[in-house]
């Protein structure tokens, strides 16, 4: 290394906090290339779990009972260490029980489950309508807290996404300043082993929810500043976008601002959910082709979303939501777009979600006993609970050249 460049890494180690106690360690994970990641909300709350946040984003309403939740999936809970009974009763007249994202124990069995089926890391989701208040900060602190430990614990990469859904104008220092002290204070970038997920030798953040048209307090001047000041203290940033990010159109504002804002990025990383389903996907794979090609053009790197199927009736009390909106077709679905980003050129893969059963994308296990009653639920189509994690690990060794890529869904007859 000659003494330029030394100098360069010194001065972008020092501005991004992770030289501030002797010499960084080099990190785990120093670019996407290869990796499959998966979104990780860690938004579940329960009743009595010490948080003092009740069932969130379990319950609707202030209440978790049949005919008022906002989940259509419910968690396999057989090898949680820790669960919480709720009013829902099985066929056979169970209590069925659920988890908390604050438990510790939660948070460790969720990156096992990665580690032992091949998935690469997780995005933690941190939202700033939570964090806005002190009570929703301490719970997000805890649960990133405990995904640090299960990452160096499990060899996982780990990643902050800052979601801006509910984000004020006024909030653009409100996550600056809360990246600095993750940052500075609780040193998310430098801890050893450093699993904190880089990109060109600078510590990688998130920022979803860039140029949507649908009806966003806070605009580019907020999200500029944001990119600019995190820029400016070492990171390389990822940009959450519509799905049609590159012609202006449909789910995106018609604002070239947005193109400028992604110029200042390096990832950029199109939000597929809900857009297509197994009928209407070949349409979006062309898309992803002519994505990457603009993204090779511009030398920024690209992260297709992947999702196993979506449905979100309880959510929106079945107002133009059915159940099942997007069926998950025993996997296929989701492997029908493995094969169409890889085969476009895709070099790393997002999932979403790890664990969304509020919008029916989750990927961990779930179950297919579920409750009976005023709700409804949607099974696992009684395919086995870890079907969507092994098909994860799947596609991570597709993307590696590790597996033959085909357009015929892998079984485990033939893994």
């Amino acid at each position: 290394m000659n003494i330029c460049t030394y100098t360069r890494l010194l001065i972008i180690g020092i501005l991004s906090g992770t030289l501030l106690e002797g010499n960084a360690q080099e990190p785990r994970y120093p670019e996407i290339d290869g990796l499959v990641m998966t979104g990780y909300q860690g938004w579940f709350n329960a009743e009595g779990d010490g948080a003092g946040l009740h069932w969130k984003h379990y319950e609707k309403e202030h209440r978790f009972e049949p005919g008022s939740c906002t989940i259509d999936l419910w968690p396999e809970v057989s090898e949680y260490e820790k669960t919480y009974p709720t009013d829902f009763r099985l066929s056979d007249g169970s209590t069925a029980r659920v988890f908390s994202s604050y438990d510790r124990s939660t948070t460790f069995l969720h990156f096992r489950w990665m580690h032992d089926y091949g998935i690469d890391g997780a995005f933690m989701q941190r939202f700033i309508a939570s964090i806005r208040s002190p009570k929703g900060k301490a719970n997000c602190d805890h649960i990133l807290k405990n995904a640090l430990k299960a990452a160096q614990q499990y060899d996982r990469a780990l990643c902050v996404m800052y979601d801006l859904s509910g984000m004020h104008a006024s909030e653009a220092d409100l996550l600056i300043d809360d990246w600095r002290e993750l940052m500075q204070q609780e040193r998310i970038t430098s801890q050893k082993p450093n699993q904190y997920l880089h990109y060109k030798g600078r510590p990688l953040v998130a920022i979803w929810g860039v140029g949507f048209n649908d009806g966003r307090e806070y605009g580019f001047d907020e999200v500029e500043r944001i990119v600019d000041t995190l820029r400016g203290m070492g990171c390389a940033i990822l940009l959450g976008v519509p799905a049609h990010w590159r012609t202006l159109s449909m789910d995106t504002v018609s604002d070239d601002r947005l193109m400028k804002v992604i110029a200042k990025s390096d990832i950029v990383m199109p939000w597929f959910v809900g857009r297509f389903n197994a009928q209407s996907y070949p349409r979006f794979q062309g898309i992803i082709g002519d994505d990457i090609a603009w993204c090779q053009e511009h030398d920024i790197g690209y992260m297709p979303v992947l999702f196993p199927g979506f449905s979100w009736y309880n959510l929106r009390n079945g107002v133009a939501a059915p159940l099942n909106q997007i069926p998950r077709l025993h996997g296929s679905f989701f492997w029908q777009q493995v094969y169409g980003a890889i085969s476009q050129g895709a070099r790393t893969l997002y999932l979403a979600m790890f664990d969304e059963m509020d919008e029916g994308t989750a990927f961990f296990k779930c179950a297919n006993d579920v409750p009976v009653g005023a709700s409804p639920f949607l099974s696992y189509e009684g395919c086995e609970s870890d079907r969507y994690l092994w098909l994860a690990g799947m596609a991570a060794k597709a993307l590696r050249h590790e597996i033959p890529l085909s357009s015929d869904m892998p079984t485990r007859k033939t893994e």
